[in-house]
């Protein structure tokens, strides 16, 4: 299919619940899409009121969302039989639109893996144990090879620094389940029978170790009133970093990110996100080693073998879809 024509009906909903199946912070999914017929161009913009006030005051966990989003559509595209051809934050005076994608012509070959489409339906955080089954010892090359395809880094740190970052993820555990304010804020996204939100199925139980700081959406205190299981012993994090910390740096995060939670998805790899750490400024600096490298994270990925766990709704297209 080679065409510059805008799609029809069918396949823009096609496109834009591909799109939306991409994970977003407490699965708020804070995006709204339209169609410019004119250029056979699908925009992605902000929506504000899905914003997250206290746990992401900035906006960056939003823009990370509304990256993922971004490569689904722009695997959807190219399945489709289009080139996507993107541009972030294209309009300065417009700062809620964050990406536009014009469908081209033929799509170019090798961009990424084909089984990402089929991926893309599958994927979902599994927030329960994993097995002690060791990753394919190259499967970390490929996916650091995804996330260097958007131009983010991507490592695999060893066992002491890996503790590192566990210590200050539950630092940013401890302070969320402490703070009145954001208790109440992910509370009010746990929600059951409606197209957003996270039912309690998905929720997954606490580490009985305490070596895995899952987050607590309920922020149960005390510590008592949590279901909890044993999770693995090592775990494996991945640590995705950018060099700068712009806009247009967290739209690249995200579809890093979901290029790849897609990768690990294809080859049966179980992922879920720690992101309590990157929700406090010192935290987040002491998570990029604090000695002042140029590197800032952006998040931290749990993999693993396990259970799919229960997957989250998603609003439909005519909810998420400006006229």
């Amino acid at each position: 299919m080679t065409t510059t024509a805008p799609p029809d009906t069918a396949t823009l909903e096609k496109l834009i619940s591909a799109s939306v199946a991409a994970p977003s912070m407490y699965n708020t999914q804070p995006w709204r899409y339209r169609l410019d017929t004119d250029t056979a161009t699908v925009e992605i913009r902000a929506a504000a009121e899905r914003a997250l006030r206290h746990a992401d005051p900035v906006g960056r966990a939003l823009h990370v969302s509304v990256g993922a989003a971004l490569f689904n559509l722009r695997v959807a595209a190219a399945h489709l039989g289009w080139e996507p051809v993107v541009r972030l934050l294209p309009r300065p005076g417009e700062p809620d639109l964050l990406a536009a994608v014009r469908l081209a012509g033929q799509p170019l070959r090798g961009r990424h893996r084909p089984d990402l489409y089929e991926a893309l339906w599958h994927r979902h955080s599994s927030r329960f144990p994993y097995s002690a089954h060791p990753l394919p010892t190259r499967l970390p090359a490929e996916l650091t090879e995804a996330a260097h395809a958007e131009g983010v880094l991507l490592s695999f740190p060893g066992p002491s620094e890996t503790t590192r970052l566990l210590r200050v993820t539950a630092e940013g555990e401890r302070r969320n389940t402490h703070d009145q304010v954001r208790r109440a804020e992910s509370r009010r996204w746990i929600r059951e029978g409606t197209a957003d939100g996270m039912p309690g199925s998905v929720l997954g139980p606490q580490d009985a170790t305490g070596q895995l700081p899952m987050r607590d959406f309920a922020g149960l205190r005390p510590a008592s009133g949590r279901p909890t299981a044993v999770f693995e012993r090592r775990p494996v994090i991945a640590v995705l970093s950018t060099t700068h910390d712009r806009r247009a740096d967290w739209l690249r995060a995200g579809q890093a990110l979901e290029h790849v939670l897609l990768v690990a998805t294809a080859e049966g790899v179980r992922a879920s996100m720690l992101h309590q750490g990157l929700e406090y400024p010192d935290l987040r600096w002491a998570l990029g080693d604090g000695r002042g490298r140029p590197r800032h994270v952006q998040m931290l990925i749990r993999l693993g073998y396990g259970p799919t766990g229960p997957a989250t709704p998603r609003r439909p297209v005519r909810m998420v879809r400006d006229r």
